[in-house]
């Protein structure tokens, strides 16, 4: 199993974590999969950036420890039906097993991991699943209340993630992969400056 210390090295070598799996891609003719992470002392808001800061700056956050909630699971279905256009299931015994996935990827961890609320009034508006590992914070995972369509939260979380990162004096926030072809993963480009993992280095 993989530990806090053991998972901080190898994050650094270009690894990721899913549940208490650690992995990395590796293709033998493909290296669309880059590592990256933002240099916490050095980043900068552009001007998009500050307008999503001061546009959910209300919001309040609770930082909690990594536990199973109805709540959250309904807000990550929703969100993974918008975004991923994934029908609903037909049957119950597919809805065990989307809670037993969501249990898996989400809730399991054998390192220092948190949970991070956002909240709007009471209402849940966004949930990050974070890893603290010792040169930095790595971001997990976040879904979020996709409704509200003039919302900015996933570039808001990124810049929250950033700041708490400095308040903890942690150099680093890691991202995961950026694929150059993927909209889906551009937005990352957009926190400068970003660290590259290539051929084993970080650039």
């Amino acid at each position: 199993l993989i530990t806090s210390q053991v998972y901080s090295g190898l994050i650094q070598q270009g690894f990721r974590r899913s549940g208490k799996f650690a992995y990395r891609p590796h293709c033998e003719h493909c290296q669309a999969c880059v590592p990256v992470r933002v240099e916490v002392e050095h980043f900068k808001p552009n001007r998009s950036q500050k307008r999503a800061i001061k546009h959910h700056e209300h919001l309040s956050t609770h930082i909690l420890p990594v536990t199973f909630s109805e709540e959250h699971f309904a807000l990550y279905q929703a969100y993974q039906q918008a975004r991923h256009e994934k029908s609903a299931p037909e049957e119950n015994h597919f809805e065990v097993d989307e809670v037993e996935q969501y249990k898996n990827f989400i809730c399991e961890s054998n390192i220092d991991s948190v949970m991070v609320e956002f909240r709007d009034n009471g209402h849940l508006k966004m949930v990050s699943l974070i890893d603290i590992v010792e040169d930095g914070i790595s971001a997990v995972y976040t879904f979020y209340d996709t409704q509200d369509k003039k919302a900015s939260y996933g570039t808001f979380n990124v810049c929250w993630q950033i700041a708490w990162a400095k308040s903890l004096n942690l150099p680093f926030v890691y991202l995961g992969y950026w694929i150059q072809e993927s909209k889906k993963m551009a937005y990352k480009n957009n926190f400068q400056p970003l660290q590259k993992f290539l051929n084993g280095e970080w650039t």
